[in-house]
């Protein structure tokens, strides 16, 4: 099969891999999502065939078993990857350190080792702003801030992974890399066809509040109130999943567009932090809902306030997030709301 146009998606059965995929078959590209669906609802792959109008290739494989990995995918000629496959649920990272780094660590060097096996020359990287951990005294980070201090083991794969990829480059490797360093993304398809569907109890804040204010749980906790911020919970710079989706496919046309080796790292988010207690407020005057809540302890491995310098990324990829937190709010409750509609 041979196609300019194909790209490997790993983990692309996921919340934004699978926002991804759609961004993707709208610019022209052909994904092949790469999921062994152990974090993903299968229905999901449904619903990206409706949305799309395409039927879309689907490899049910676990990256990290190498053999399978390139067995399976061995016919098709990629014209890049999107590579999102990892665990990344700080608070778990802290209980089950070696989980993370088993799956996170060697997925990410077997898909490099494809990559080169295969000839495949463009590579965009799921990286995250847990690399930078704390920040010290400007809260706004950029790329050049330095990120060898994560506050988690999820935090530490990725700068791992990270320091992979220079070592790739620095090797003389043709292959073209973008990092980006996202922040928190959050919301879902306008549609509300496909959106955030965590396995279980979620890690993250914006499920938890659409699934407690539906009834699946009874109260969400808030993890601290006593942090130096202007109202003493944590601030986060939280960014729409489609805006996110969006950076993926400039990030990719951009690599596409060079023609010699590269390695870029790039901030993806707003540059706009929001604290816990003010999306709450938002959520309830976007959705008419009261919403049942407490404080609880600290959660190790927090940050208390972080957001993103986002300037490289309008410059290097021409990306500006276009959504703001009200509107991810909406559409995260909305596809709280149509969950369980028929597709």
């Amino acid at each position: 099969m041979l196609s300019k146009r194909n790209i490997l998606v790993t983990g692309g059965a996921g919340f934004i891999g699978s926002h991804t995929v759609v961004e993707l078959v709208k610019s022209g590209f052909t994904p092949y999502i790469v999921d062994d669906f152990r974090n993903a609802d299968k229905s999901v792959i449904a619903r990206l065939d409706k949305l799309t109008g395409v039927k879309i290739p689907v490899i049910s494989i676990d990256i990290c078993d190498k053999k399978k990995l390139f067995d399976e995918l061995s016919s098709i000629e990629f014209t890049g990857v999107i590579h999102f496959a990892a665990y990344k649920a700080v608070g778990e990272s802290v209980d089950e350190p070696l989980k993370y780094y088993h799956n996170n660590v060697i997925g990410t060097l077997n898909v490099i080792q494809f990559c080169n096996e295969k000839q495949i020359k463009n590579f965009v990287f799921s990286s995250s702003c847990t690399v930078y951990g704390e920040p010290k005294e400007d809260k706004a980070v950029s790329e050049s801030d330095s990120t060898y201090n994560a506050n988690s083991p999820y935090g530490f794969t990725k700068v791992v992974c990270e320091q992979m990829l220079r070592d790739v480059h620095t090797s003389g490797d043709p292959l073209k890399i973008l990092v980006l360093r996202y922040f928190n993304p959050i919301g879902a398809h306008q549609t509300g066809l496909i959106g955030e569907a965590p396995i279980g109890k979620p890690n993250n804040l914006i499920p938890y509040v659409t699934q407690t204010a539906a009834g699946i749980h009874e109260k969400l906790t808030v993890f601290g109130n006593d942090y130096e911020t202007s109202d003493g919970t944590c601030k986060r710079d939280y960014i729409h999943v489609c805006d996110l989706a969006d950076a993926h496919v400039k990030a990719l046309e951009f690599l596409i567009a060079k023609d010699a080796a590269l390695l870029e790292f790039v901030n993806i988010g707003t540059g706009t932090p929001t604290s816990t207690l003010e999306v709450i407020t938002i959520f309830e005057r976007v959705s008419g809902q009261k919403l049942n809540w407490e404080f609880g302890p600290r959660r190790s491995g927090d940050v208390m306030e972080i957001y993103a310098n986002a300037d490289k990324a309008i410059g290097l990829l021409g990306w500006k997030a276009r959504y703001s937190v009200e509107d991810a709010v909406r559409d995260a409750w909305n596809w709280q709301l149509k969950q369980h509609d028929e597709i």
